[in-house]
């Protein structure tokens, strides 16, 4: 049986296990390497805080999930496939190490974020071509 996600170095493994395949991905690896305008390096203790925040309730992440999402859809369009590959890999690494109620509330998490994530991006798409 393997652990549920009950420590900070669970996160941790979680996190930087996810991003070393979404980063190599053919499909949304470049929003990792190239879009994004802050280093992997900068962004993962940043990861690490949000969703010790959500999971853990330790974390004291204050950032801005949905804005900074909109502005790399603007410099590069994150559509439907994009997020479902999101989803995909990071459902595999979950399934890969954790099992639980707190690794079920990641992937209700991740499901909900995904969808959220997707209607804000075309709302803001939408606004954008109105004015």
């Amino acid at each position: 049986m393997k652990p549920d996600i009950t420590f900070k170095e669970d996160i941790k493994l979680l996190v930087d296990t996810f991003y070393d395949k979404a980063k190599n991905d053919d499909l949304i690896g470049h929003f990792f390497t190239e879009v994004m305008e802050i280093s992997i390096e900068e962004h993962l203790p940043i990861i690490y805080e949000f969703w010790n925040s959500i999971l853990l309730n330790e974390g004291q992440y204050r950032g801005m999930l949905i804005p900074k999402h909109i502005q790399l859809d603007q410099k590069s369009r994150l559509e439907q496939e994009h997020m479902e590959r999101w989803q995909s890999l990071f459902f595999q690494t979950l399934d890969e190490y954790f099992s639980g109620p707190i690794a079920d509330e990641a992937r209700s998490r991740v499901t909900i974020m995904g969808q959220l994530m997707m209607f804000k991006i075309q709302r803001a798409r939408n606004q954008n071509t109105i004015l």
